[in-house]
């Protein structure tokens, strides 16, 4: 190993070449942990046709949303940094 790779390549050396599984999914769960404590749901609009008489056509939009409990943000938050805990202990 030369002289000119930087710290995050002899870490990434030592750890075997490539991050670990566990510590991928342990970041993508804290990520979505605190995106779901932010949140708290997904907001999306849909358009509904309302009347359609030959040229004329009406439509509405309605917005719609799918609530997300704090419950499932903290226990992915949770989980993830258990995780990564484990595997950075391996």
């Amino acid at each position: 190993m030369s002289a000119s790779y930087s710290f995050c390549a002899i870490t990434l050396k030592r750890m075997g070449g490539s991050m670990k599984p566990k510590i991928i999914i342990a970041v993508i769960l804290i990520i979505f942990g605190i995106a779901a404590l932010a949140y708290q749901g997904i907001t999306y609009v849909t358009k509904e046709k309302v009347v359609d008489i030959g040229p004329l056509e009406v439509t509405s939009e309605k917005t719609k949303t799918i609530p997300l409990p704090p419950i499932v943000g903290a226990i992915a938050l949770v989980g993830g940094i258990v995780l990564l805990v484990v595997a950075r202990k391996d």
